[in-house]
């Protein structure tokens, strides 16, 4: 008998309830991105005001227990009755979905926060609340927890204050961690000073006494100032600004003297990591006008394409958008059609007047464009030679590769390991089943200093690419990709953590879509074997050593400190690094693709003095140094 389907077995979730039962609709995930999204909600509040040109500071607190305190200087929440609702502003703002100032254009012209779900979202997902508000001469106080009030609105008296000051705990019946990152809040925040030049933001860090105060008046130029730092500009900074029909639109951008492009879009304050209309209308402007001043110089015998524009670019495109409309997986792709021609004409009229302008600079520009044009071509040579050789051809796997029998990508693993020596203890103590092995020889190329027809020259790169399947540059598709867990495996010393690094450096330059979707992991082998007893311990760090001497005593113990993958046999390998059931892995993730670009500059390259720095300021951090 099938159990009747009707109008009772129908649930209505409302407000807090329902966020509560699926807050992965409202913040990502209950993780580290979803515990540290719940500060962004709050902070896009103040920032809003300052859009609309009412608050100037802003200052984020983590407090020890990682409850965060989020303070501005804006206008205050408003707190007089709702007729319709029976209750205060502020209690409908912190307990009711779409609820908030962003419908009215009035209050907010341009707003990141869209929805009014924000603060909400926030309030239902902590285990307690607490707000002041200070506005029109009064301060007034409310708890709430898990979304629902703890107390009334509370007339605390008169104020002459101006401003919001919420505090905030994440509730841990929700979130797998409740421990917020400095670095991560710092990345986002100094993000959004430099969109909103002139609001200062400041971080402090209760648990370390840790404070920083982002500040800038040049707003997106010192952004592209940021992007450019360990790097060699090849001019000024272009900037260019323009409105129409109610889009604002602000640009800056420099070329460099590298290879990587560092384009970065935002609409309202919201990093558009996926683009839409106005990063498409700024690519379409720049290979246009490039191409039209390269065509009256050389009398038209040279063709720039949209790649080519774009080597050793840094660029911010910020547009502010009254009504956005979001697309994609992640809601981070623009698709107002509008904008790509408000874009397109602003960046047509003002690169073309700065060219004309500053012949020098058009001059050092445009030759950046031509090499990068004349190095696809040799990249392409490169590549059609290659495939004549049968290489980076899916049927031709390399030699080395020992593949795995399961040929669902899903369910199949590659561990890229360094020399014949590791390799062949990896093969011994594989399950062949759905663990492939490719043991690589020497240091690959430094992809940092190297175009793309350099790479298929080096013998590795070729290698890993035809092993991995998914091609690369113009031929890559994620889709061909043959392993979705892709495990780099090398030794515990100095060399291993180099080819560990090289190996970055290739995939976050030339294959990063396999970082973004999570393939590329970073293998744990252990540092000690501990043997006391008969009973073996294996340790994966010196602190984790330590705290085992305490608790064993050091009398009778056997220590072998493992330096290379090697001299581990077949089956100390698989136990320690290779079982799926015991093994440990770092997947490797980019939270802040600007600071990641620029450690691969500092570290992989040309620009000597910053890495100097660097290493006499980490020297003392240095562990396992072989001398």
């Amino acid at each position: 008998m099938t159990e009747s389907y009707d109008a009772s077995k129908i649930q209505v979730l409302e407000g807090a309830e329902a966020v509560r039962k699926r807050p992965g609709m409202y913040i990502g995930s209950t993780s580290e991105r979803g515990l540290h999204h719940l500060v962004y909600e709050v902070v896009d509040n103040s920032i809003d005001e300052a859009l609309a040109g009412y608050c100037s500071k802003v200052l984020v607190i983590i407090h020890p227990d990682n409850s965060i305190t989020v303070e501005d200087d804006g206008r205050g929440i408003p707190t007089d009755m709702m007729p319709n609702e029976g209750k205060t502003a502020l209690e409908v703002i912190f307990t009711k979905l779409h609820a908030g100032g962003k419908f009215d254009k009035n209050s907010y012209k341009v707003s990141g926060g869209l929805h009014g779900v924000g603060i909400s979202v926030v309030n239902a997902l902590s285990e307690k609340t607490d707000v002041q508000v200070f506005r029109n001469g009064q301060e007034v106080r409310m708890s709430f927890s898990r979304g629902k009030p703890t107390t009334d609105m509370i007339k605390v008296g008169p104020t002459e204050r101006r401003g919001t000051i919420v505090t905030f705990k994440p509730d841990a019946e929700i979130f797998t961690t409740l421990e917020y990152h400095y670095d991560i809040l710092a990345s986002r925040l100094r993000e959004l000073a430099f969109l909103n030049k002139g609001v200062e933001i400041t971080l402090k860090d209760e648990r370390t006494e840790k404070e920083q105060t982002f500040l800038y008046k040049g707003g997106i130029n010192e952004f592209v100032d940021h992007l450019n730092k360990n790097k060699t500009p090849l001019h000024s900074t272009i900037h260019m600004e323009g409105e129409k029909s109610g889009v604002q639109a602000e640009i800056a951008l420099q070329y460099n003297d590298g290879y990587s492009e560092n384009v970065y879009s935002f609409v309202n304050n919201i990093n558009t990591i996926e683009g839409g209309t106005h990063l498409s209308g700024f690519k379409t402007a720049l290979t246009r006008t490039l191409n039209s001043y390269a065509d009256k110089q050389s009398g038209g015998k040279v063709k720039i394409s949209s790649d080519d524009t774009r080597e050793g670019l840094s660029a911010v495109i910020s547009v502010k958008v009254p009504e956005p409309q979001f697309e994609g997986q992640t809601k981070t792709r623009l698709g107002n059609s509008e904008v790509k021609g408000i874009v397109d004409s602003l960046v047509n009229t003002k690169l073309a007047q700065f060219l004309e302008e500053n012949p020098k600079e058009a001059r050092i520009i445009v030759e950046k464009s031509v090499n990068a044009a004349k190095a696809r071509e040799a990249a392409r040579k490169a590549r059609d030679l290659t495939r004549r050789k049968g290489v980076l051809d899916g049927n031709a796997l390399p030699g080395k590769l020992a593949d795995c029998s399961n040929k669902d990508p899903a369910q199949s693993e590659i561990y890229i390991v360094e020399g014949d020596s590791a390799g062949g203890s990896a093969k011994q103590g594989r399950n062949k089943e759905f663990q492939a092995i490719l043991p690589l020889r020497g240091k690959i190329l430094n992809v940092e200093k190297a175009r793309l027809h350099k790479m298929f020259s080096s013998q590795q790169i070729v290698t890993l690419v035809t092993a991995l399947g998914c091609g690369i540059a113009d031929d890559f598709n994620i889709e061909k990709t043959r392993y979705h867990k892709i495990v780099i495996m090398t030794d515990a010393d100095v060399d291993g953590a180099h080819i560990r690094t090289l190996l970055l450096t290739f995939f976050f330059r030339y294959l990063r879509p396999l970082i973004d979707a999570g393939y590329i992991y970073i293998a744990q082998p252990p540092l000690y074997k501990v043997s006391k007893n008969k009973r073996n311990y294996w340790i994966y760090t010196d602190e984790e050593y330590k705290r085992l001497i305490d608790e064993i005593g050091e009398e009778g113990i056997g220590v072998q400190r493992y330096k290379g993958l090697g001299e581990m046999n077949a089956d100390q390998l698989w136990d320690t690094t290779m079982d799926p059931e015991h093994r440990k892995m770092l997947k490797v993730t980019v939270e802040d693709a600007v600071a990641a670009d620029q450690l691969f500059t500092l570290l992989m390259g040309s620009e000597v003095p910053p890495r100097r720095d660097f290493i006499e300021q980490n020297a003392k951090l240095a562990e396992n140094i072989d001398i």
